[in-house]
């Protein structure tokens, strides 16, 4: 190998989370074509792939240019391979063949096709890696195709932007393993973009417009300033408008298929809701060979259970829609009108069809809205209602108003913040009244939520706007109030602004934002300790009830909140179920997550795990739906899933929801999700990373000055962390200063857990008996919280074990499994289970399994006896099925992983 020429390439291995995944079949052949579209990542895969192959790589990149320039790709090889005698021998012939004068092709070809497969046969042994195959000169393929049959050993990766397999098979083997290149995931999207420290929101922009395509997506952030919105600037349907470097990538992309099939694209780009039947009645018959060519080249996605046709990549859509000329969009509207099988979509295109002048679009374009917003369809109604305003002559001042507020509402509802801040800059701009100026500057505000910008500014206008009018400026100090708490980690301002806002709402006689401003005035007194919070919420709780203040700014909502913080969890529960009604009939979705969240906690303390976890995800999907921030989805994922399902699954939540707070600079939940994560470190054996992300939480929640330790419990589990590290001085002394806290404030909910890590102090100290005494205590006063009692049990378990006293160990660790595993704490009850095996590993569990159903034991019970599912399912006249679901449960009850396993728990003497 020292005589191998050296070989430079440009490959640089990104970080393993970002590298494409490469199926293990791949190792396993000697052939192999990557495809993709362009920016995929098809280069980064070939050079791992040629890294991992532990051989010399030669690497060609042919160009466009180097398509049209015959045998351009071998001389390129004979190159790279110098100084061998056969590249040599290589490039004497491909000069010969270029003579003039040679005219006896296919002698030529002959002898090319002699002096390659010399060469490929003869060098020592290398792989050849194509990258930009699609551009590959014919005459090359053509030779490369037979003189890689005479060095059938030798590795060959071509990477190319689609892959059209052919009767003669591709021209690097007849058989070749094809891999088409994965998007990246929004969490590898997020990692990629990292360093640009974009918000959430617009990471999750720049995913779905570029589809995760590596390299769109970095141009995408590349043109992105922080100060502004990664969509600024407005395309002619309202999408926003790429940067030049996307422009150029997507072309790229477009430029794979045929005009045809982008004309029929164009079509589908205009609409908003594009279908098969849709596009075949502007194609015809040839819509579906069209559609075929353009998703092979990875442009679309039909295979949508309804019909529908989806941009793999939202900027594929903006581009084509953006690329025809005003006239030549118009006359494509109108085809589309007279295509489409909606009413209301045909309303959309006839309207965009018309000249912008016309005052009678912008009749239609308000009709439709209208329409489409009884069905639900709001991002529609938001389109609609802003065409509507903007088409609307300037001459009609109230009615263009009227219009454009009603666009601000629309594109409040589906968090469409470009569209709103359009519409808000039309109110602004015209001769409206101060009231609607204002009321346009606060719906923006609270559809922006922690995706604005300039918030400063943007409550200067408002507050100038409001203009000594009591009433407006109290709503607004309300939402400065609401910014002051969440994003600038400061209780004591917002607490003192949302005061100021009761009594300037007081004054006017607007019990509404009264009531509103009460209830923040209380939410931050609470977390404050300030002993009239109660008194506070009672003040508006006794208001009368509004329906314009949004479901999680009630009263109701902040106390059904306190009773949950206190552990009155049926109070907590019936508060908050018609709440979720109210706020799902109103489509308030950002209003709808926060009590799913509230009933998603509610649930898990009370140990109804299910429920439990039924409400976390109706909440993560409603979060990813509607592009909401996904930090206070993710801690409550990060809660339930701890107890009720993956402790895997719930530390990535926690660990993406911190990240995400960081980003949006959102202190509340970065202190919720590091408390998550904390905790799960904790329970899964990492006290020493459980102790980082804990102190973290201590220091936000001092710089807060959070001093109610109820809100969020995380005390108990830093002094847990802080004992299992050997720094007992300061866990007492955490321990003493929150119980005293606690006991100042009444706030008995905290006391069980702090007497929980109290004992595991005292077992430190040697003291198991006041340990154990402590425990059984503490657990005699958690009937109502069997999640906290299981354990307080598995606690006491452990303490009794280091006392020495099995019996009592073991009983301790029975009840808690009984208790984890009747109420579906599956991690609970596997921590529970193997304690249990540790205490006794010569006993069976077979005393543990009544807590099987008795199908699930007959099943464990013939499956350790050694029968196959099948037999099973005969012998007890069931499905196969159902006995795998069986024996999933019983192996998740049991903390299970094989059959030997099995074996040895169900039967004696195994």
């Amino acid at each position: 190998m020292a005589d191998f020429p050296t070989v430079t390439s440009a490959f640089q291995e990104p970080p393993g989370n970002l590298l494409p995944v490469i199926p293990a079949e791949v190792y396993r052949t000697r052939r192999v074509v990557l495809f993709g579209p362009p920016g995929i990542g098809k280069t980064t895969a070939a050079g791992v792939l040629g890294q991992q192959l532990k051989l010399p790589v030669v690497r060609l990149a042919p160009g466009p240019q180097d398509s049209r320039i015959p045998h351009a790709a071998l001389l390129e090889l004979a190159l790279a391979l110098q100084p061998q005698p056969g590249a040599q021998k290589l490039a004497a012939g491909l000069d010969d063949a270029a003579e003039p004068g040679s005219v006896d092709h296919t002698k030529t070809a002959l002898r090319l096709r002699r002096l390659t497969a010399a060469l490929l046969r003869d060098t020592p042994p290398l792989t050849l890696l194509v990258d930009n195959a699609q551009w590959l000169d014919p005459a090359s393929a053509a030779i490369l195709r037979w003189a890689l049959r005479m060095a059938p050993n030798l590795p060959v990766i071509a990477a190319e932007r689609t892959w059209h397999p052919g009767a003669a098979g591709h021209w690097c083997g007849e058989d070749p393993c094809t891999v088409r290149i994965p998007a990246m995931t929004a969490e590898q999207i997020a990692a990629l973009l990292s360093p640009y420290r974009l918000s959430a929101n617009q990471v999750t922009q720049a995913h779905t417009r570029s589809g995760g395509n590596p390299a769109l997506a970095l141009a995408l952030a590349g043109a992105h300033d922080r100060t502004a919105n990664m969509s600024a600037t407005r395309g002619p349907e309202g999408d926003p408008l790429l940067p030049s470097a996307a422009r150029r990538l997507v072309g790229e992309w477009l430029g794979t298929v045929s005009a045809d099939v982008q004309h029929l694209l164009t079509f589908a780009a205009l609409d908003d809701q594009p279908d098969l039947v849709l596009l075949s009645r502007l194609a015809g018959p040839a819509a579906e060979s069209l559609l075929a060519e353009a998703e092979a080249a990875g442009l679309i996605d039909i295979g949508q259970p309804d019909g529908k046709i989806r941009f793999t990549a939202a900027a594929i859509g903006a581009e084509l829609a953006a690329r025809p000329p005003a006239a030549a969009r118009r006359l494509l509207h109108t085809r589309l009108a007279e295509a489409s099988h909606d009413s209301v979509r045909r309303d959309r295109h006839t309207t965009l069809a018309a000249d912008t002048t016309d005052p009678q679009s912008a009749y239609h374009a308000a009709r439709a809205a209208a329409r489409a917003r009884l069905r639900g369809q709001h991002a529609l109604a938001a389109e609609l209602s802003l065409l509507a305003a903007e088409r609307t002559p300037h001459a009609d001042t109230d009615l263009l108003t009227e219009r454009a507020l009603t666009a601000v509402r629309d594109a409040a509802h589906c968090g469409d913040l470009l569209r709103g801040q359009i519409a808000v800059r039309l109110v602004l701009h015209h001769d409206s009244s101060p009231a609607q100026r204002v009321n346009a500057l606060i719906t923006l505000i609270d559809s922006g939520g922690q995706h604005l910008h300039s918030a400063d500014e943007l409550f200067a206008d408002a507050l100038h706007e409001a203009a000594d009018q009591p009433d407006l400026t109290a709503q607004i100090l309300i939402r400065q109030a609401i910014w002051a708490n969440v994003n600038e980690g400061n209780p004591g301002r917002a607490c003192a602004l949302a005061a100021q806002a009761a009594s300037l709402a007081r004054t006017a006689g607007d019990t509404a934002t009264t009531a509103m401003a009460l209830t923040m005035q209380a939410r931050v007194q609470r977390i404050l300790g300030h002993p009239e919070a109660e008194t506070t919420l009672r003040h508006a709780l006794s208001l009368p009830r509004s329906t314009h203040i949004p479901v999680n700014a009630t009263p109701e909502q902040l106390s059904a909140r306190h009773a949950l913080f206190d552990d009155h969890l049926d109070e907590a529960r019936n508060a908050l179920l018609p709440l979720l009604v109210e706020a799902e009939r109103s489509g308030d979705a950002e209003g709808t997550v926060d009590i799913l969240r509230s009933l998603a906690e509610v649930e898990i303390r009370a140990g109804r795990c299910a429920r439990a976890l039924n409400y976390a995800d109706r909440a993560q999907s409603l979060t990813g739906g509607a592009g909401l921030d996904p930090g206070p989805a993710c801690y409550t994922s990060a809660l339930v899933e701890g107890i009720a399902s993956h402790t895997d699954s719930a530390l990535a939540h926690a660990r993406r929801g911190a990240d995400t707070a960081r980003r949006e600079d959102n202190k509340v939940f970065l202190s919720r999700n590091l408390f998550a994560l904390g905790h799960l470190l904790l329970v899964t054996g990492h006290p020493k990373e459980a102790l980082q992300a804990l102190e973290e939480v201590r220091t936000l929640e001092t710089r807060q000055q959070v001093r109610d330790p109820s809100v969020l419990r995380w005390h108990a589990d830093l002094a847990e962390a802080l004992i299992c590290l050997g720094h007992l001085d300061q866990a007492r002394d955490l321990l003493t200063e929150t119980r005293r806290t606690a006991t100042d404030l009444g706030r008995s909910s905290v006391l069980p857990a702090l007497e929980r890590s109290q004992a595991l102090l005292d077992a430190t100290l040697g003291d198991y008996n006041a340990a154990a005494q402590r425990l059984t205590d503490a657990a005699d006063h958690l009937h109502h919280l069997p999640i906290e009692r299981g354990r307080t049990l598995l606690a006491l378990s452990h303490t009794e074990r280091r006392g020495r006293r099995r019996a009592s160990a073991r009983t301790a660790a029975q009840s808690a499994a009984e208790l984890f595993n009747t109420h579906q704490a599956h991690p609970w009850n596997e921590a529970a289970i193997r304690t249990l095996h540790r205490l006794d590993p010569a006993r069976t569990h077979r005393d543990t399994l009544p807590r099987l159903t008795t199908a699930e034991q007959r099943c464990a019970e013939l499956a350790a006896s050694g029968a196959s599912n099948r037999d099973i399912a005969t012998a007890l006249t069931i499905s196969v099925k159902t006995v795998e679901a069986n024996l999933t449960r019983v192996y998740r009850k049991l903390g299970l992983h094989s059959r030997i396993q099995l074996a040895h728990a169900v039967i004696p003497g195994t």
